[in-house]
C-alpha cells in the first residue's frame, strides 16, 4: 500500500514538474528577459497566415518560437493584421507585439523611383486620409526652406528608406526625417547644395539623377545613362526621356502614346529643351554617384535589349536601330 501511494506521489510529483517546466518555458517566451531590443521590420502581405506571420517574425529574432505564439493566438485571442511593414522590437512580449499587429502597419517604406504622389498615398494609407492631406500641404512649405534650392516642391528631395510612424508624429515631423535621411544620402556621395558638375547646379543634378533613376532602372546602367544625359544636354537639344512624359501622367512605365508626347507639359522632354523643372522620383545612391561621376563615352542613346536589364549604349542613330531590332527580336516592346 505505501508503496503504490509512494509511485502515485511521484508520478504526481512529475507531473507537476512538467507543467511548472511548460508554464515557465512559455512565460519566458510570452515576457522574454532583458525587455524589448532593437527593431526589426516585419513585412505582412496579403493572404499570409498568422502562421506565417509568426514564421517571419522569428526569422527577423521578434520572437523565438512560433509555436508558443501560436498558443497565446490560441488561448488569448488573435488580431486582425493588415498587410504592410511593421516596425517590432525584438524581444517584446507577445501582447505587446499584438497590439502592434491589430493596430495599421507602422512603417512607410519609400523605394527610389517612388514619386512624392506614391509616397502621399502610403502615408496616407498608414494614417487617415487627413494626415496625409496635411502631409501635402507641409511638404509645400518645407519645399521653401530646402537647401537644395527647391521652391515649391520636395520631389526628389527625400531620401529612400523604412520610416516607422511613431504614435503622436506630426506629417511635418515625418517630412523632416525624411529630408534628413536625403541630406544623409547626398552628403554619402559627395553631394552638397553647393556642387556643379557640367554646368549643373545641385538641385539641376538631382533632377537629372531622377532622370537616370527611371531610365536606368538597374544600378549597372545608371553611369551609361547618365553619360547619355549629359551628352544630350551638352548638345542642346531634347532629352527625349519617355519617363518625364509619364511623370505628368502619374504613370510609371508602360506604352508612351502620341497622345501623350503631342502634350504640351514642363515635363515633356520631347518638346521642351533641357532638365524637367523639379526631379521626377526619388533618388538612390546609384543614380546621384552616376550623375556625379559619369563616365566618358560619346554615347547619345540607350535601349534595353534583354528581359535580364542589359542595355546597349550607342553613339549614332543606326546603331540606336541595331539595338531596337536586337530588343524586338528578344521579345522587348
Amino acid at each position: 500500500m505505501f508503496f503504490r501511494s509512494w509511485r502515485r506521489l511521484l508520478a504526481l510529483g512529475v507531473a507537476v514538474l512538467v507543467v511548472l517546466v511548460v508554464v515557465g518555458w512559455f512565460l519566458l517566451q510570452a515576457y522574454p528577459l532583458g525587455g524589448s531590443g532593437r527593431e526589426a521590420y516585419v513585412t505582412v502581405h496579403y493572404g499570409d497566415s498568422l502562421g506565417m506571420i509568426a514564421s517571419e517574425m522569428q526569422r527577423e529574432g521578434v520572437i523565438s518560437s512560433t509555436f508558443a505564439f501560436r498558443v497565446d493566438l490560441t488561448l488569448f485571442g488573435s488580431p486582425t493584421v493588415i498587410p504592410g511593414t511593421y516596425a517590432m522590437p525584438q524581444g517584446a512580449s507577445f501582447s505587446d507585439l499584438k497590439s502592434i499587429l491589430s493596430n495599421p502597419p507602422n512603417v512607410v517604406a519609400v523605394p527610389s523611383g517612388y514619386t512624392l504622389h506614391e509616397i502621399a498615398q502610403e502615408v496616407a494609407a498608414h494614417t487617415s486620409n487627413s494626415f496625409g492631406d496635411q502631409f501635402v500641404a507641409d511638404e509645400s512649405v518645407l519645399a521653401k526652406e530646402n537647401s537644395f534650392g527647391s521652391s515649391g516642391s520636395l520631389e526628389g528631395l527625400v531620401g529612400p528608406g523604412d520610416y516607422v510612424l511613431s504614435p503622436g508624429e506630426t506629417p511635418m515631423e515625418l517630412l523632416d526625417q525624411m529630408t534628413a535621411s536625403f541630406d544623409q544620402l547626398a552628403a554619402s556621395v559627395g553631394l552638397t547644395p553647393t556642387t556643379t558638375v557640367d554646368g549643373l547646379d545641385a538641385y539641376q543634378l538631382v533632377t537629372a539623377a531622377s532622370i537616370v533613376e527611371k531610365e536606368g532602372y538597374y544600378p549597372e546602367n545608371m553611369p551609361k545613362v547618365a553619360r547619355v544625359i549629359l551628352n544630350r544636354l551638352a548638345r542642346g537639344g531634347p532629352l527625349q526621356m519617355d519617363s518625364t512624359v509619364e511623370y505628368y501622367f502619374n504613370q510609371d512605365g508602360g506604352t508612351v502614346t502620341p497622345a501623350m508626347l503631342a502634350t504640351v507639359t514642363p515635363y515633356n522632354t520631347y518638346l521642351n529643351v533641357g532638365l524637367t523643372p523639379t526631379p521626377i522620383c526619388t533618388v538612390s545612391k546609384y543614380s546621384l554617384s552616376a550623375i556625379l561621376h559619369a563616365p566618358a563615352g560619346s554615347w547619345l542613346y540607350f535601349e534595353l535589349v534583354n528581359k535580364n536589364g542589359r542595355m546597349q549604349f550607342s553613339t549614332t542613330f543606326a546603331q540606336q536601330l541595331a539595338a531596337e531590332a536586337l530588343a524586338a527580336k528578344n521579345g522587348i516592346s
